[in-house]
């Protein structure tokens, strides 16, 4: 429905419409106008909010990259390497000095810390840091701008007054411009040890013998926009997704009970296994995967999403769509939906996603969007998953998490599903 400066839209939870936006008429849904205006400042040109030959070559160049082997070698060493510093620096300090921590605080910055360094290179040391990151400070800042894009029509006025009556706090510009910055200097560096025929194995580093979707080499904005568009999609959603299963397991003790079960049978003692074991071992872990879809069926990364059509349609349920209208779906309302999952749509139940003979149900892609669908699926699913398993499973192993009593977890309103306050936990050691 239109809203006041802001573009008609059209929502749907039906999984028949969703699919059929997602994969079946896959053509005549794009980003549009609206997405790229409340990005461009962060996400340029990159991935999440590009179309046609501009999106087509940066999904054919990083689907070489997001590959086996890649996951089973670099990227557990990766994750497994700052599992271990994030335990040392804060759960293990948290229990020598007998204070709580911030859960969701300690899953962002392992998962920058992982995603800084696969993508850029760059130990960016977020996990022994003391206090904020000015990089994850103007990353969080940016993000929310463009959810206020989205819908505050005048957000320009509001960034004015904000201006006049809070002078003493960053502008939105100059967030940006720490992230500029960042990534300029890193670009720069890494083309210096190209240059000396050194072979790094960061994603900025392999995008930089990539060209362009008129065969050029790119520039230092296009892979500026890349490397920040896989770091939005693997830090933050990642980060958000082990808080909800940690806030879930808090609140379901028969299911932490039993996932920890399946991971001491499984994994045994974590320090025995390399990379590649690892990575085969997780892949039969098939109840932490149904906790882990079900944490991402209630608490999906990203609640809400949009295209643009550019042609009229008709939806498989029978609505009319015109061209120029905005569609959208919400994951999050969809899973509450007893039309869709059934009455106990709105329960935590990982029981759902086993089938009678034990192995894990798949859902369509219109039944379960969190991962997206179609073309553009999401590149990073198996490396998401991969992440999560492995911090869930060395955590759970490691530690007994209990929530402080008194506090309320909610979650902000964002492009994804932050926590609003955090998440206090006291954390003390397994026996």
């Amino acid at each position: 429905m239109p809203s006041l400066g802001l573009p008609f839209s059209i929502a749907t939870i039906d999984p028949q419409n969703i699919e059929y936006i997602l994969k079946t008429n896959f053509t005549n849904y794009v980003k549009g106008p609206h997405f790229g205006y409340a990005t461009e400042h962060l996400l340029g040109h990159g991935i999440f909010n590009a179309d046609g030959e501009q999106w087509r070559w940066q999904r054919k160049v990083a689907s070489h990259i997001f590959n086996v082997k890649n996951f089973r070698d670099q990227f557990t060493d990766v994750f497994v390497s700052k599992i271990d510093t994030m335990c040392e620096s804060i759960f293990d300090k948290s229990i020598e000095e007998d204070l709580p921590i911030d859960f969701h605080d300690a899953m962002f910055r392992f998962t920058l810390d992982s995603f800084i360094l696969l993508g850029f290179g760059v130990d960016l040391k977020a996990l022994t840091t003391q206090g904020e990151v000015p990089f994850a400070v103007s990353f969080d800042k940016s993000q929310q701008y463009s959810f206020d894009r989205f819908t505050n029509p005048f957000i320009g006025i509001t960034n004015t007054f904000r201006s006049i009556f809070r002078p003493w706090e960053k502008s939105i510009q100059q967030h940006v411009q720490t992230i500029d910055d960042f990534a300029s200097n890193v670009i720069n560096q890494r083309r210096e040890e190209l240059a000396r025929g050194e072979m790094p194995t960061d994603l900025l580093s392999r995008f930089m013998g990539a060209k362009n979707e008129n065969g050029k080499d790119l520039s230092k904005t296009e892979l500026r926009d890349i490397v920040l568009n896989f770091i939005i999609a693997g830090r933050d959603t990642t980060a958000q997704a082990l808080s909800w299963t940690f806030y879930n397991l808090a609140l379901h003790p028969r299911v932490e009970e039993k996932l920890l079960r399946e991971i001491n049978e499984k994994i045994g003692n974590e320090k025995e296994h390399d990379a590649q074991q690892l990575y085969e071992i997780v892949k039969t872990m098939t109840y932490a995967h149904a906790v882990f879809h079900e944490t991402l069926r209630l608490y999906p990364s990203v609640p809400e999403n949009q295209k643009y059509a550019l042609e009229d349609d008709i939806w498989p349920d029978g609505t009319p769509v015109c061209k120029g209208d905005y569609v959208g779906w919400s994951p999050y309302a969809q899973a509450r939906s007893t039309a869709v999952w059934g009455p106990d749509a709105s329960c935590f139940n990982p029981e759902r996603w086993i089938t009678p003979e034990g192995e894990l149900r798949r859902e369509s892609q219109g039944q379960w969007p969190v991962f997206h669908g179609g073309p553009r699926v999401c590149l990073g699913q198996n490396l998401a998953t991969l992440e999560a398993l492995i911090a869930i499973a060395f955590l759970l192993k490691r530690y007994r998490l209990s929530l402080l009593p008194g506090q309320v977890i909610t979650y902000q309103t964002s492009l994804t599903l932050p926590m609003k306050n955090g998440m206090l936990v006291r954390v003390s050691k397994r026996q």
